[in-house]
């Protein structure tokens, strides 16, 4: 089989007809770059409004300030686009900025609500053929919509997956993979950031997956409930909660102090086992969930009234299933900026220091198809709406170049 490389530049000649998947932060900002180098575009979004993803966890306030959530082309097109160094929380990113920018004339007509691609492939190939030719190059995208009047089908020839990760947790078992019983019992298991505004609905004991950001997050906030007696379970036996030498964000630095007050027993209603593995799941006859832990202390059975699972997100691969996109085998997202990332800075590091991807890191194999945004730093923690916005930037500007048009107004370039 012909060794599958990284497609060649911008081939189809004249102005692309961009589809973009998602109107979160990344794909409104695409859609501005879009409309600024005067190219028809159709933004799909499955939510009934923009920025759904962020809306689902909008209690919770960015460690990041306006300064770097907020595009040059955003600024360039709304003047009221807040500024300074006040971290928003996601609903204030999504009231003061995302829904202001979606609803710009030249966007709000763009956008398709109520509109789930389904699956992308190329129109008359399929995923196996013609490997780094022209004729593949060529060929139109069709998408497959699930829209509110049943299914269509429309054709592109640029996409832009900006569809983000939220929408799909990681499972909490040991591996990545569910613990036994955790299929049976999903409807019990909350996979997002809890919104503690209400004490009530938290009260009892509480099982928490997981150690990133978000589960430090949801740690501190359930261990102030004075009706919540939280278990903590931590994979890494001795956590350094993420913790960057001389942090310039306060709040991330914060958040590590927390944890690690947390950790070290300074709660009388927290309890964190750390090298902690999910053994199974099982509903108790009281209407509780019996969760099994093995931990370095040995096996312990938690009975819990409420479970959440924080154990990161990826994108979807259902999306680009028949196209020709070589993923990395330890993120899951595309290979070329995964190796770039993972050679920059491991599995970790500082998400302010993260090298900008150039073009050719964006591309695959799949000539004219691109993951942006959050999806695709796929199992990476890293990811900034600063970095999403460069990228949108190295893709919009590269494809300006071959169709003869000049930068979109607003660029970073």
């Amino acid at each position: 089989m012909p060794h599958a490389t990284s497609a060649p530049g911008p081939a189809a000649p004249g102005v692309p007809h961009v589809a973009i998947v998602g109107a979160g932060p990344v794909g409104l900002d695409a859609a501005l770059a879009c409309a600024d180098a005067g190219w028809p575009f159709t933004v799909y979004e499955a939510a009934d409004g923009p920025a759904a993803h962020v809306g689902a966890w909008g209690h919770v306030r960015l460690f990041t300030p306006w300064d770097l959530n907020v595009s040059p082309r955003m600024r360039a097109h709304l003047a009221e686009a807040p500024r300074g160094d006040d971290c928003p929380t996601g609903a204030e990113l999504v009231a003061r900025l995302l829904r202001p920018v979606a609803g710009l004339p030249v966007l709000r007509d763009r956008i398709r609500y109520g509109t789930r691609v389904a699956g992308i492939a190329r129109t008359g190939l399929l995923k196996h053929e013609h490997i780094g030719t022209p004729t593949r190059a060529g060929a139109p995208f069709t998408l497959l919509l699930d829209t509110p009047h049943g299914e269509e089908s429309t054709t592109a020839t640029l996409v832009l997956d900006c569809s983000g990760t939220y929408g799909h947790p990681n499972t909490l078992g040991d591996g990545g993979i569910p613990a036994p019983g955790e299929r049976s019992l999903d409807h019990r298991i909350t996979r997002t950031v809890p919104d503690t505004s209400d004490p009530g609905r938290w009260a009892g004991s509480v099982l928490l997956v997981g150690a990133g950001k978000s589960a430090q997050t949801a740690a501190r906030d359930l261990a102030a409930l004075p009706g919540t007696r939280l278990v903590w379970a931590v994979r890494n036996p001795a956590p350094d909660w993420g913790e960057v030498p001389e942090d310039t964000l306060p709040d991330r630095q914060r958040l590590v102090d927390a944890s690690r007050t947390l950790a070290g027993g300074g709660h009388d209603r927290v309890t964190v086992h750390t090298g902690a593995r999910v053994v199974s799941l099982k509903e108790s006859p009281d209407g509780r969930v019996a969760v099994v832990l093995d931990t370095g202390a040995g096996p312990r059975e938690v009975a819990a009234d409420h479970v959440v699972s924080l154990t990161g997100y990826t994108g979807d691969p259902v999306l680009h299933r028949q196209l020709q996109v070589h993923e990395c085998y330890a993120t899951g997202a595309p290979m070329a900026l995964s190796a770039a990332l993972l050679s920059a800075g491991g599995a970790g590091g500082d998400c302010l220091t993260q090298p900008a991807a150039g073009i050719d890191q964006l591309r695959s194999p799949e000539p004219h198809f691109f993951v942006l945004g959050a999806k695709s730093y796929g199992r990476l923690n890293t990811f900034l709406l600063r970095s999403g916005y460069e990228q949108v930037d190295e893709v919009v500007g590269a494809y300006a170049v071959q169709s003869g048009s000049t930068a979109p107004t607003g660029s970073a370039r």
